[in-house]
């Protein structure tokens, strides 16, 4: 198995939501990285610990403090103790400190000195750095490819990139990698690499937590349009959920939402929102001779949802085939139109967002039991060759390769709409994510969104008093 550094990321701050906490994991680390020094060290010998101010130099400080008394240890840390990135990361170089180990600080990129040690512990850069390193640490990463010793590095070569294994310009030659919880993808076919195991549950990978959110940051300089444009094809038969599933998109950080419904219901779909664009076409329902249309339209648009308040009549589920077998793009199913997708043959990327009960019509698997459901909605979205998020009291996403689960949400959102308005959230979320990580942060986000509902209003919520409460949901756990 191997996990890349953003998920790397979310999974450590899922593990904190689960109170496994970030020092309890930098602990284990540091134990990790210093059994591993020990395995080449001899009693005595002199070990350089050259860290950097992030939590990869943490674990470094951390394993330090274990090789003290055994080893004669040094740690140079690159910078001012000031400007270490992380409490954590602070607090263990004020335990080496109290502890009265050797510490240095280089606040010069000429001035690192680090002897002749036996074995150098190479806690430069983590992974989550990228690109050709700064100084003080290129100029560190060449020293330590200077010094005769063993070196050992945490997590990932500083230098190397995690995800790909490239080297932008320098990178550290490691005789040994300790690297946690799982391989990274760009330490693969290494002979070196030791997976160390450090406490992280299996939950937080398999539960969508907060740090499943970490992905939703913003480029300070982005434009119109980066976040996506999202065009919802429902309504006919009913007006609301259309509009509840394109107001949700918006407030999932959508920037455009177009709705395309029958013109004898679009001045009512408008009237829910001034923000929306409706987009009306003749008739009182979706029909085939409405999809050529549909399909230019929707090439100028980011994602669409399909579905919403459509209906299941013969000839708009023959509308919704024709237009999943013409469209190349990223589409949301929803409600009625699910039940076409078994059959159709598309080169489109599918989130489909059944109920159970919309699940069983489309030949998949009905469970009640949440662990019995989560396997076979795998199987059945490795045979759909497309990602499913199937709703219930525990949420199930899966597309095939990977599954996770989702916890929150409550009994008070099986009053109508609230599918609308996950469908919207996926959308949105699915401009800027893969489809399985979009799924999966909509599903998390819509219902913490009706958690926050309840908790100030009770049971008998509405699914538009869901709007409100997704940008909280998405962004306020940050702040």
């Amino acid at each position: 198995m191997t996990i890349t550094a953003a998920r790397m990321a979310a999974v450590d701050r899922n593990a904190a939501a689960l109170d496994v906490s970030t020092k309890q994991l930098m602990e284990s680390s540091g134990n990790a990285l210093a059994r591993e020094v020990r395995a080449v060290a001899d009693s005595g010998d002199e070990v350089a610990v050259v860290a950097g101010r992030g939590n990869n130099g943490g674990d470094a400080f951390v394993a330090a403090r274990f090789l003290a008394g055994d080893y004669d240890v040094t740690v140079h840390l690159l910078g001012r103790p000031e400007t270490i990135t992380t409490e954590i990361a602070r607090e263990n170089w004020d335990a080496l400190r109290a502890a009265e180990i050797a510490t240095e600080r280089v606040l010069d990129s000429n001035a690192l000195d680090l002897g002749s040690p036996d074995v150098v512990i190479d806690g430069v850069l983590g992974t989550g750095v990228t690109g050709a390193p700064r100084e003080p640490e290129r100029s560190a990463i060449v020293a330590t490819n200077d010094a005769a010793a063993t070196v050992v590095s945490v997590d990932v070569p500083s230098g190397v990139d995690a995800d790909t294994g490239e080297v932008a310009d320098v990178a550290v030659e490691a005789d040994r990698v300790v690297t946690f919880h799982a391989l990274k993808p760009g330490l693969e076919g290494r002979e070196d690499v030791t997976v160390a195991d450090i406490g992280i549950p299996e939950a937080a990978e398999r539960f969508v937590g907060p740090g499943d959110l970490l992905s939703l940051s913003r480029d300070p300089q982005a434009h119109k349009g980066d976040f996506g444009r999202v065009m919802v094809i429902g309504g006919g038969p009913y007006t609301g959920a259309p509009a509840l599933c394109a107001q949700a998109a918006l407030r999932a950080g959508a920037d455009l939402a177009y709705v395309a419904c029958p013109d004898p219901v679009a001045d009512e779909v408008q009237g829910y929102a001034e923000d929306l664009i409706v987009e009306p076409y003749v008739g009182t329902r979706l029909q085939p001779d409405h999809v050529e249309g549909l399909l230019a339209d929707a090439e100028a648009r980011d994602v669409v949802v399909i579905g919403p308040g459509l209906g299941g009549a013969d000839d708009t589920l023959d509308a919704v085939r024709a237009f999943l077998e013409g469209y190349e793009g990223k589409a949301v199913v929803d409600a009625d139109a699910l039940q076409v997708v078994p059959a159709v043959e598309t080169d489109a990327e599918l989130v489909c967002t059944p109920h159970q009960g919309e699940l069983a019509k489309m030949g998949g698997p009905r469970r009640d039991d949440w662990a019995e459901r989560e396997t076979l909605v795998a199987e059945f979205a490795r045979d759909l060759g497309q990602t499913l998020l199937v709703k219930g009291a525990y949420d199930v996403v899966a597309d095939g390769d990977a599954t996770r689960v989702n916890r929150t949400g409550n009994p008070g959102m099986t009053v109508g709409g609230t599918g609308d308005v996950l469908a919207g959230i996926t959308g949105a979320l699915y401009s800027t994510q893969g489809a399985l990580d979009a799924a999966a942060i909509a599903a998390y986000t819509n219902g913490t969104a009706g958690d926050a509902v309840v908790e100030e209003m009770g049971y008998g919520l509405l699914a538009s008093d869901l709007l409100a409460e997704i940008p909280t949901a998405l962004w306020g756990e940050r702040r």
